[in-house]
């Protein structure tokens, strides 16, 4: 599918859009694409949890019940990149919250709290600073090793070319992050059961 029809279905909501539309009779479902320890700190009442691997490894069944479904993550990267992955086996009526929890909670607006964690994307921060910080302390003492700051750096260029994280990836897997978990199988049928559709 084209990357016009992927924008087109993955259009932004602002929170005050998303706070109107929740009050409706019919509201729009809501769909947090972070990591379970992220989802457990601060979400939006009644969302659900789908982590943004679970989404694109589930895509096709999770798209097959996505309609008016609101894509929601810390900023909104994460989230367009699940509604991409979504609008590109068909899934219709899906959009981001634009600027994410971060907009959603600088609003006002409600949120379920939990446990407080750091976000994935202020772990990515400290570990890359960390690298590099020490591979140049390092490479005081032992010459050479200022290249593994060289290395963090072309990867986080890469990162913000292609709108991906392989670092991100990596720390989403760690216990830290898993936080009480996601069964895919509960969330489409959640989908299915509040669309409405078979």
């Amino acid at each position: 599918m084209s990357d016009t029809r992927a924008r087109q279905d993955t259009t932004p909501v602002d929170a005050d859009t998303l706070r109107a539309l929740l009050a409706a009779d019919e509201p729009p479902r809501v769909l947090d694409v972070r990591t379970p320890a992220e989802f457990e700190t601060s979400h939006i009442p009644g969302a659900s949890n789908l982590p943004l691997e679970a989404v694109r490894e589930h895509r096709a069944a999770v798209s097959d019940h996505a309609d008016d479904v609101v894509l929601v993550c810390r900023s909104g990267a994460r989230a367009t990149q699940a509604g991409e992955s979504l609008a590109a086996v068909g899934a219709s009526r899906v959009r981001v919250l634009d600027g994410g929890m971060v907009a959603w909670e600088r609003t006002g607006a409600e949120v379920v709290t939990g446990r407080r964690r750091w976000d994935l994307e202020r772990q990515v921060r400290l570990v890359a600073g960390s690298l590099v910080l020490a591979s140049v302390v390092a490479g005081a003492v032992v010459p050479g090793v200022q290249w593994l700051a060289a290395l963090v750096g072309a990867g986080l260029v890469v990162a913000a070319v292609t709108n991906t994280c392989a670092m991100a990836r990596v720390l989403g897997t760690l216990p830290y992050n898993r936080g009480a978990g996601s069964d895919p199988e509960v969330v489409v049928a959640w989908l299915a059961a509040s669309s409405g559709r078979p």
